[in-house]
């Protein structure tokens, strides 16, 4: 038989073009993990924070068992209606301005959330909750149905604006893991960092950036 020989070159001895071939390899099969699974602890910790305890849904395993997992959901990050949306259940945390400045110092958005969030209940005496539910089939903040209503043993109604604060807040909070999300994934698909996998992975390519092996 015919013996072929083919000569491979490693990333940092690619054309600008044929690297660019070769990144592109890299997005298209790179990604097949759940990247995003840090972003998701980060904003389960912040929920708990925040008084939101989020809803699970069972996942089965490749081994045939199940874990359950946060009802969280996004898409992106290209399209005007993508997003971020979750479900749960909110009531109100004690002491979260504080909490949130403490595990989150630098981020004012979260802040402003805790605030808000911590103005309204004050002023329906801590009673206010809300049930967080998704609904269609898209996912961003638009998408997720606020349920608010004021636990007074006494049947006293929320004030006007408490459903319109509790609603915007939740929407904001929304927005933020959606920024978070935005942001991981540029970094991680961002040149320097393909260009860092490909490297410690040892990949090899043609003259032309065509993945070879």
């Amino acid at each position: 038989m015919p013996e072929i020989t083919t000569t491979v070159y490693r990333l940092d001895k690619l054309s600008n073009a044929a690297k660019e071939k070769a990144r592109a390899w890299y997005h298209e099969g790179g990604f097949d993990y759940d990247w995003f699974e840090f972003v998701y602890d980060d904003f389960e910790r912040i929920c708990v924070i925040l008084g939101v305890n989020l809803e699970t849904r069972a996942v089965r395993l490749y081994g045939g068992g199940t874990r359950r997992k946060p009802c969280i959901w996004f898409s992106g990050f290209w399209s005007q209606g993508d997003g971020a949306c979750f479900e749960g259940r909110y009531c109100h945390a004690k002491a979260a301005p504080r909490k949130i400045r403490k595990y989150a110092p630098k981020d004012n958005e979260l802040h402003r959330i805790a605030d808000a969030l911590q103005a309204i209940q004050r002023r329906n005496f801590y009673q206010l909750r809300a049930a967080i539910t998704h609904r269609g089939r898209y996912y961003h903040e638009y998408c997720m149905g606020v349920a608010v209503e004021r636990d007074s043993p006494t049947w006293q109604d929320m004030t006007s604006d408490a459903e319109d604060a509790v609603i915007e807040a939740v929407r904001d909070l929304a927005r933020w893991l959606y920024r978070q999300l935005e942001r991981d994934y540029d970094d991680l698909t961002s040149d320097e960092a393909v260009d860092e996998a490909i490297i410690a992975n040892d990949y090899t390519f043609t003259e032309a950036g065509r993945r070879f092996g």
